[in-house]
């Protein structure tokens, strides 16, 4: 009898899978490190190889290696992957190419067909589904700039002119189902390897930022999640699509006709902490080994005796500039005697918060929206500091949900909707998605860092942006 499913999460910097029962209990867990993307001339930015396989097929491999149950016991496997990306296939239903990560400045444009081995253009998802499957399919829900997407069928647009302005053609693109729907049965080869039953169902799911949202729990409009990710959003759901919005991208949930209003981001936002940590390296495994702890419990530690606002240290995040503002650089001002290395990787967390704390309020104001908690997943959420920051900075108490991953447990929510375990979605969620702390807010660092925010943070850039411009043409 089944009593398991899987869900799979493949991210930027590595894939992660997990193994739930019914009840959203995490019972094995693996991941699986990807390599450095590449960027063999400026604007391209490129998957080595067929790196994103590998680390799908490793990471479950370890995961299945961690789970102490019956393989054949998982009744159905989901998969999330990275969005944004395009990846150009053979007939054969192999690379052409190597996958072109969501960084590259090509996916600012539509489609330019230059390669005669290319017979399908499609998205990660459609890619590994496929490696998984041997079908040519894939989520309606990962397909968003620059794809002929009717969002009112979640089906392909029946117009030739639209496929021929995003450079494009039917027979090119793979078939579409929603989320929670079958994308194939798992290629036998790889079950038997896997140790897994025959016919066991690989479904769809959305854009992983979507899975993440789905996977986190979100109830009502009230609730808005926080991804601390390499790429730091927000987002909320509701039931409408709007048009021409400002301050956010209303994108596809993973509930099939919502949306899921995603904030404006910060690119690179975690992986702007791992760039510290590899600045102090060896000093790090150093220290932390002579406790005995993580490197990131030592920095944690040591964050937390540094003051609030850092001493008037601030920095900005604009580790990887826009196109549309090119010369935007990372910035930290306020240097005193007073700042430690500590003041900066705190100073660091403070930065992300605020940027979140800035771009929610946009996105909200545009809406005319309200909210009274959040929810904050990713890798960053493991951060006692960062997650108080974040509660202080709002005035409003912070989440953080059970388990290793939310997309992977996303995932395996639409598994549990495809088995029709429960009812809808919602109930899968409300089932399966558990707390595991929460964070409540100090009302004197509220009002400090309120202060800061409005009086330094929002008024920044408009002094530093007119020297960067100078500096741009010289380096650049």
């Amino acid at each position: 009898m089944s009593r398991y499913v899987m869900g799979i999460d493949n991210g930027s910097q590595s894939t992660k899978v997990a193994i739930y029962d019914f009840e959203g209990n995490e019972v094995a867990f693996g991941s699986y490190q990807l390599r450095e993307t590449l960027s063999p001339e400026p604007g391209v930015v490129i998957h080595p190889d067929d790196d994103l396989w590998d680390s799908v097929y490793g990471a479950i491999k370890k995961c299945l290696a961690n789970f102490s149950g019956n393989p054949k016991e998982i009744a159905g496997i989901g998969l999330c992957t990275i969005r944004c990306c395009r990846v150009l296939l053979k007939e054969d239903g192999h690379l052409a190419y190597p996958v072109i990560s969501w960084m590259d400045t090509r996916l600012n444009k539509s489609y330019v067909h230059s390669n005669d081995q290319v017979k399908y253009v499609t998205t990660t998802s459609g890619y590994l589904g496929f490696r998984l499957t041997g079908e040519f399919k894939d989520t309606a829900s990962n397909y968003e700039v620059h794809w002929p997407l009717d969002r009112e069928t979640l089906d392909w647009s029946r117009d030739e002119d639209v496929f021929m302005a995003y450079g494009l053609k039917r027979e090119m693109v793979f078939d579409v189902v929603k989320p929670g729907e079958k994308l194939g049965m798992l290629r036998p080869e790889l079950a038997i390897e896997f140790g897994l039953k025959q016919d066991i169902p690989v479904v769809a799911t959305a854009n992983d930022k979507a899975v993440e949202a789905l996977g986190s729990g979100m109830k009502g409009e009230g609730t808005i999640m926080i991804s601390l990710g390499t790429f730091i959003s927000s987002m909320l759901i509701r039931n409408e699509y709007k048009e021409n919005a400002l301050n956010f991208f209303p994108t596809l949930a993973c509930i099939p006709f919502k949306y899921v209003y995603e904030s404006n981001g910060i690119r690179r936002g975690m992986w702007t902490v791992s760039w510290f940590k590899k600045l102090i390296g060896e000093e790090l495994v150093k220290e932390a080994g002579k406790l005995d702890i993580s490197e990131e419990e030592y920095l944690n530690r040591k964050a937390q005796e540094v003051p609030v606002g850092c001493n008037g240290l601030i920095t900005i995040l604009d580790w990887l500039s826009t196109p549309s503002e090119p010369y935007r650089k990372g910035i930290m001002i306020g240097f005193d005697q007073r700042h430690t290395k500590f003041h900066i990787y705190r100073s660091i967390l403070e930065a992300i918060a605020f940027n979140i704390k800035n771009n929610i309020d946009d996105m909200l104001t545009e809406i005319d929206g309200r909210i009274n908690e959040l929810v904050v997943i990713g890798g960053g959420s493991k951060s006692d500091v960062i997650m108080q920051i974040i509660s202080d900075l709002f005035g409003l108490p912070v989440h953080r949900r059970e388990g290793s991953s939310s997309a992977c447990l996303g995932a395996a929510i639409c598994v549990v909707q495809y088995l029709s375990i429960y009812k809808d979605f919602f109930e899968s969620a409300d089932k399966m998605v558990k707390t595991q702390k929460t964070f409540f807010p100090n009302q004197k660092n509220h009002e400090l860092y309120n202060r800061v925010n409005d009086t330094v943070i929002k008024n920044v850039r408009k002094h530093t942006d007119e020297i960067l411009k100078l500096t741009y043409p010289i380096f650049n």
